[in-house]
């Protein structure tokens, strides 16, 4: 913020939704997403003059639910802050399920919800939600972390660091704010402090020396080490791919810790878990693999192969993770190391390891030198050829070009036809599970290496990878207004986002704040006129077809009801002969409507194992 403007803050002492918006842009917010409504009118005229200035300014969403999942994705893209807000009541109690989506996946947000005035509250004012009324304060208490109503203006200040600290602590979350609307209207009555970002979000950098020891120890011991990269790892890939090529390693990745790995590295064997794949499971339970080091993982359904011994679940275990929850489900581990996981890699890196001395051919170490110049052109040449170490359930159906669709051609052809800068978002549902199997995007990150995208000891900036998803509280309909908050994140990048026609129909409206907006988002529809995951579940664990029944219905037409370019994609020549130059280079949003075949059962097997 300019000293110009801070100063003029000062000086008119303007009232709390001035003070918040001040310090929200310290932080680097941008946006603040929501739906306005009488209660919250004073941070509204604030965004007004703030928008005017160049400052943050609000996105409106169509529901408060797909206002957090915006907030959710801006901050996995960015690293920053994601801001949200409703109204009192019904505005407050619709936010709850995108609210507990990002505390299950530990994602930082300020959550701002109003209150009626206070001399009122208690006396069935409108929308009441107060703690003698719906008490969503209340309601909040479980998937925050921190929570807190702000009663008095000299407790703003205060609180709202608290809720700070609190967003970006260990594990990450959302918290909330409850500020009564004559609170929001009231002057500062001391002086405004300024934010010392760098201090207020710094965290400590823990290092367990004794667990490190007992790691390098286990390491030089072991002759054959799989790591397993989680989505805690966002920000340490590189680090651990160091250490996969000193110590002549092999990788596997979780569901949600695919977004940060390249698919055809050349030690890389797939997904474990959820809609993983058959090599990644071969690898980890091979006998010859005698040390499995699990890094940023919470060991819950997914990211576990449903809990299951053979793979991840035994001694061969090592757990390196900085949230000692995750440590709850991992008991049986051979070692527990806790604290930041980039300062434990470059421990790893650090030693001079002597089973990396006898797992690497002796001359193989003397030319390592030309092998480091080279590697990266080894590596793009495996891009372009698409050399993958592991193998998909059903690649004869990658390449059917049948109609209606195969799903494992979709997700095939995608990477194809789009471009290596193209984010991908796949929706809860079948559409997450085709896209964790099939889709494999190039490694953008190959062309990023000598650019200010790579930052200190090879660490990467959080831009969210490859793929997202959203796993643990697995929302439907995040994936529409989690492709508006990653296009807004990324405004050079078209977006695509993989929705299933049952999440369509249910948060699809959210789709014309990317129309709104001018937001180059793919809306890509996986029609099967049913609830599909629904469906096959039912179909494996042979219980009632019941319930799971769509119409059919022409979302081409539907879009094109609202202003948005749409298509209807019925052959493989209807997708391979889009225009995706145009496409991508769209002011505004386009829907591809895509006809898939509904009796291909994902690979979802292992979700089975839950149900039991």
């Amino acid at each position: 913020m300019s000293t110009v403007v801070s100063e003029l803050i000062k000086i008119e002492q303007t009232n709390t939704c001035d003070l918040l918006l001040h310090y929200l842009e310290q932080l680097g917010v941008e946006y603040i997403f929501g739906i306005p409504g009488g209660a919250i009118e004073p941070l509204y005229n604030a965004l007004a003059k703030s928008e005017q200035r160049g400052g943050i300014r609000a996105i409106t969403a169509r529901h408060e639910t797909g206002a957090v999942f915006m907030a959710d994705a801006y901050a996995r893209n960015t690293g920053k802050l994601g801001v949200c807000c409703s109204t009192t009541g019904p505005g407050a109690t619709n936010m709850i399920t995108g609210i507990a989506s990002s505390y299950e996946n530990n994602t930082p947000l300020l959550i701002i919800t109003p209150q009626v005035p206070q001399d009122k509250q208690g006396r069935r004012a409108f929308q009441d939600s107060g703690d003698t009324s719906t008490n969503i304060l209340g309601m909040f208490r479980f998937c925050t972390r921190y929570n807190s109503s702000v009663t008095h203006i000299g407790q703003f200040q205060h609180k709202f660091f608290s809720a700070i600290r609190a967003a970006y602590g260990s594990p990450n979350g959302p918290v909330h704010l409850s500020i009564p609307s004559d609170v929001l209207k009231a002057k500062p009555i001391s002086t405004i402090k300024d934010i010392n970002t760098a201090n207020l979000l710094r965290r400590p950098i823990l290092k367990d020396d004794h667990a490190i020891g007992a790691l390098l120890k286990e390491i030089n011991n072991a002759k054959n080490i799989v790591f397993v990269v989680g989505s805690g790892s966002q920000c340490s890939v590189s680090l651990i791919l160091k250490c996969v090529t000193q110590l002549n390693a092999k990788f596997v990745s979780t569901p949600n810790g695919k977004a940060f790995v390249n698919p055809y590295h050349s030690s890389y064997y797939g997904v474990i878990g959820f809609a993983g794949h058959k090599s990644a499971t071969e690898i980890l339970k091979d006998k010859s693999t005698d040390l499995v080091i699990a890094i940023g993982t919470s060991f819950g359904e997914f990211t576990s192969n449903s809990w299951d011994s053979t793979t991840l679940l035994n001694n061969k275990l090592i757990h390196i993770d900085d949230i000692d929850d995750h440590f709850s489900r991992t008991a049986m581990a051979k070692l527990h190391v806790g604290g930041d996981i980039p300062t434990i890699l470059e421990a790893i890196l650090a030693q001079e390891c002597s089973s990396a001395v006898k797992r690497v051919d002796a001359h193989i170490k003397e030319v390592k030198s030309v092998i480091d110049k080279t590697m990266l052109f080894v590596q793009k040449h495996r891009d372009t050829m698409q050399l993958m170490n592991f193998s998909v359930d059903e690649p004869n159906k990658a390449s059917n070009t049948s109609s209606p669709l195969k799903p494992q051609y979709l997700m095939s052809r995608l990477t194809k036809i789009f471009p290596i800068n193209t984010r991908y978002i796949a929706d809860i549902g079948n559409s997450f599970v085709w896209a964790i199997h099939y889709l494999n995007p190039y490694d953008r990150r190959i062309n990023q290496r000598r650019t200010s995208k790579r930052i200190d000891n090879g660490r990467r900036q959080a831009d969210a990878g490859l793929i997202q998803i959203c796993t643990e509280f697995c929302s439907m309909g995040w994936g529409i207004g989690g492709a508006i908050g990653t296009a807004l994140a990324h405004p050079k990048d078209p977006v695509v986002c993989i929705v299933g026609d049952g999440s369509f129909l249910m948060s699809g409206q959210e789709i014309t704040v990317a129309l709104q907006e001018k937001l180059n988002v793919i809306f890509l529809i996986m029609n099967d006129q049913q609830l599909g995951m629904v469906k096959h579940g039912q179909h494996l664990n042979h219980v009632a077809d019941t319930g799971n029944k769509l119409p059919n219905i022409s979302y081409a037409l539907m879009g094109s009801a609202m202003g948005i370019m749409s298509n209807t994609i019925e052959t493989a020549n209807d997708l391979n002969n889009l225009n995706i130059d145009a496409i991508c280079k769209r002011n505004g949003p386009t829907i591809l409507d895509v006809r898939i075949d509904p009796n291909e059962t994902p690979p979802m097997s292992s979700r089975l194992k839950g149900l039991t």
